[in-house]
């Protein structure tokens, strides 16, 4: 686009999931469903860690954050969302979109550490290097011009659509976006392969079968979450077309779909550990 065509952007336009009037009831009660029992679920999880001394290991520590990152995550983006539906109005402010993006790549990639430190059983400092990203992309974004089209065709303000819409130079926004996609891709998901790995070792060297079905049974859990969040986030961030209506569908599953379901995978988790430990104190 030309020079010309570039002006100050007042806000930008979330074209959401569907155009569909008819539509909009259904996608309302859904996803506001999805969104309660995300809240609810992630409170239980946090409630029944905090109450339950025996609880209070590192596992669970990370745990608690995970569930607690969750409701921030999804928070970012599915009341936004919902009050579109609501209101019939698409329209988001410059600010308030760039605030979203930078929450959003917060509690995002907060999430991808934890979901390695869980595989590590370790505590690490993950605070610095995530806030730090999310910050420098965020003022990068402010520094762009936009042309006339303000469209995002998506029910949040995601940065590799918004960066489409410049008129500006984004050679450093994306080589920065995918550098760092990489690396949160590459190298935390090696960690969790080369740590499942030697778990795996472990496991086959318990004589019982019974012994190594429990072994594996334990981590399951965290590999079902760990499998499907890299699966569907890397498939958004690194596809060539995100707006396609494949690229919804992965963006519904890494946002929404999977910080539902981390409460009934990781209660289950919970229920044999509080098993156990009773079975443990009685005997």
């Amino acid at each position: 686009m030309e020079p010309g065509n570039q002006t100050s952007v007042l806000e930008f336009l979330l074209l959401g999931l569907s155009q569909d009037s008819e539509q909009q009831p259904i996608l309302f009660g859904l996803f506001l469903s999805m969104f309660v029992v995300t809240v609810v679920g992630n409170v239980l999880i946090i409630l029944a860690i905090s109450s339950d001394s025996h609880l209070h290991t590192p596992m669970y520590f990370f745990l608690y954050n995970l569930s607690l990152a969750d409701i921030c995550f999804t928070s970012t983006t599915i009341p936004k969302m919902l009050v579109n539906i609501q209101t019939q109005r698409k329209a988001i402010s410059y600010v308030g979109c760039i605030t979203q993006m930078y929450f959003f790549m917060v509690f995002g990639v907060m999430d991808t550490f934890l979901l390695t430190l869980m595989a590590y059983d370790r505590f690490v400092a993950i605070c610095h290097p995530l806030v730090s990203y999310s910050l420098i992309q965020s003022l990068l974004m402010l520094q762009l011009s936009f042309c006339s089209n303000w469209v995002i065709p998506d029910f949040y303000c995601e940065l590799a659509q918004a960066l489409t819409l410049a008129c500006s130079d984004t050679l450093v926004n994306y080589i920065l976006l995918y550098l760092v996609t990489g690396f949160l891709g590459i190298v935390p998901f090696s960690g969790i392969l080369c740590s499942y790995t030697r778990i795996v070792f472990s496991i086959l060297r318990i004589p019982s079968a019974n012994g190594r079905y429990k072994a594996f049974s334990t981590c399951a859990s965290h590999l079902s979450v760990v499998s499907l969040f890299y699966g569907t986030g890397l498939g958004v961030y690194l596809s060539s077309d995100s707006s396609s209506w494949r690229g919804m569908v992965a963006s519904v599953m890494y946002t929404v779909v999977i910080p539902m379901l981390n409460p009934f995978i990781y209660s289950e988790f919970i229920q044999v550990e509080t098993r156990v430990w009773m079975v443990m104190k009685s005997g």
